[in-house]
C-alpha cells in the first residue's frame, strides 16, 4: 500500500483563496500568513501558517502572496504564420474588422499537423510561465471539414477545454453563398468535429454571422453535446448577448457595446461575460464597462483572447493591469475575474480557488499582494506555479 506525500507552502503572506468563508470574508477570501496543504493533485487544507498540519514536505514562500492559478477562458492557439504587417497598418490609422482572419486561414490550411501542435504548445508554455494553468482555445482557422477537425485534434492534445468555432467567419470557400456555409458547419463539419471538442462558439458579429444564423450553430451543437459559448458585441451592439443568455450559454465574449437589456440580461442569466482587454489594447477599440457590467450583477471574467490577429498576448497579468487601468474594475475584481471568473466561464468549480478539493493549481508571487500585478504592469511577478499538484514553473 502505498500513500500520497503531502507538500506545505507557507508563511504566505496574502492567500488568495476565492472562497468568501475563509479570512477576511471578501470574495477573495484573503488569509494572512497562510499555508496550504497539497496532497497529489489536490488542496487538502488551507489556513495560518500556525495550524498547518504536519506534511512530508515543505515551501517556505517567504512572504510573497500566492494567488489560484489563472483560468483563461478564451484563446486561439491552432494558427500558422502572424499578422504583424496588419498590426503595423492598423497602428497607423487602418480601422479592425474580421476580414482579416482570412490572412490566418491560408496560413493554417497551409501548415502541417506538427507545426500547428508544435505552435499550441510554444504559446501555452508561454502562458504557464505567467501562471495560466487552465486554457481554453479554439478552432476557428481551418474552416473546411478536414481542417477544422484536425484543428480540434491538435488542441485535444494539450487541453481539455477545446471549443468548435467553425463559425468565426464565413469561410472565402463560400463568400457568395453563406447559407451553404451555414448547413456545412451545422451538418459534415459539426458531425467531424463534435467527438474532439466539449464547446461550440460562434462569431454573432456584423461581418461574420447574423442572429438566425448564430441560432442555428448552437443549437445544432447544443443537438450534439456541444454547450454553447459567443463572441457577442465586439465590434458593436448586436444580439450577441442576449442570445448567449437566451441558449444559457457559458459566456458571452467581447462585451464591449452593451444596452440596459443586455447589462439586465445578463445580470439575471448564468451567462458569463467574459471581458478580453488584449482585443481593446490592440486595436485601440472602446474599452468595456466593467464597472456596469458588476453593477448589474454580472459575473465578469477576464481572459487573453490570445490570437494573431487582434490580441496577440498570452498574459492575463497583462489583462489584468488593463481591466484595472482602463475598465473600471478594482485590483481585487480583476484578478477574482482572472482566476474564479474563468472558471465559472468555463462552468468548473475545480478550478480558479484554493480551498480543499480543489485541483492544486497556484502561483507564488514575487510580491507580498495580489494588488502588485495592476500596480506594477509589465513587471515579471510569477515566482512559481503549481499546476495539478506538481510544480511546472
Amino acid at each position: 500500500m502505498t500513500t500520497t506525500a503531502t507538500t506545505a507552502i507557507t508563511h504566505i503572506a496574502n492567500l488568495v483563496t476565492n472562497d468568501p468563508s475563509l479570512g477576511d470574508g471578501t470574495p477573495l477570501g484573503l488569509v494572512r500568513d497562510a499555508a496550504v496543504v497539497i496532497e497529489g493533485d489536490r488542496v487538502v487544507w488551507t489556513g495560518e501558517t500556525g495550524r498547518a498540519p504536519a506534511t512530508d514536505d515543505a515551501v517556505d514562500a517567504g512572504g510573497r502572496a500566492v494567488i489560484p492559478g489563472f483560468v483563461d477562458s478564451h484563446s486561439h492557439l491552432v494558427f500558422a504564420g502572424d499578422r504583424t504587417a496588419e498590426f503595423n497598418a492598423r497602428m497607423s490609422g487602418r480601422p479592425y474588422s474580421a476580414g482579416g482572419i482570412r490572412t490566418t486561414v491560408a496560413a493554417t490550411r497551409a501548415a502541417s499537423d506538427e507545426e500547428l501542435s508544435d505552435n499550441v504548445a510554444r504559446y501555452m508554455a508561454e502562458a504557464l510561465r505567467q501562471g495560466t494553468t487552465t486554457f481554453e482555445t479554439k478552432s476557428g482557422y481551418g474552416l473546411t471539414v478536414e481542417d477544422e477537425a484536425r484543428s480540434l485534434r491538435i488542441a485535444a492534445r494539450h487541453t481539455d477545454e477545446v471549443t468548435f468555432l467553425g463559425a468565426h467567419i464565413v469561410s472565402p470557400d463560400y463568400a457568395d453563398d453563406p447559407a451553404g456555409y451555414v448547413d456545412l458547419v451545422t451538418g459534415p463539419m459539426l458531425d467531424a468535429c463534435a467527438p474532439h471538442a466539449r464547446w461550440i462558439d460562434v462569431f454573432c458579429e456584423r461581418g461574420a454571422f447574423d442572429e438566425d444564423q448564430a441560432r442555428t450553430v448552437l443549437t445544432a451543437g447544443l443537438a450534439r453535446g456541444l454547450h454553447p459559448r459567443v463572441h457577442a458585441n465586439q465590434l458593436g451592439h448586436g444580439p450577441g448577448v442576449r442570445l448567449a443568455v437566451e441558449l444559457d450559454a457559458a459566456s458571452a465574449d467581447h462585451c464591449t457595446h452593451l444596452d440596459d437589456a443586455d447589462l439586465d440580461a445578463l445580470g439575471q442569466g448564468r451567462t458569463v461575460a467574459t471581458l478580453l482587454p488584449g482585443a481593446e489594447f490592440s486595436t485601440r477599440a472602446a474599452w468595456p464597462d466593467a464597472r456596469r457590467l458588476l453593477g448589474a450583477g454580472a459575473t465578469v471574467a477576464l481572459s487573453t483572447d490570445c490570437n494573431p490577429g487582434s490580441s496577440f498576448t498570452s498574459s492575463m497579468p497583462f489583462c489584468i493591469a488593463l481591466a484595472v487601468r482602463d475598465m473600471g474594475m478594482t485590483p481585487d475584481e480583476a484578478v477574482w475575474s482572472a482566476t474564479a471568473g474563468g472558471a465559472a466561464a468555463l462552468r468548473r468549480s475545480d478550478i480558479g480557488r484554493i480551498t480543499p478539493g480543489a485541483r492544486a493549481d497556484l502561483v507564488i508571487l514575487d510580491a507580498p499582494s495580489h494588488v502588485h500585478l495592476a500596480y506594477r504592469p509589465g513587471v515579471p511577478l510569477v515566482g512559481a506555479v503549481w499546476r495539478g499538484g506538481r510544480r511546472v514553473v
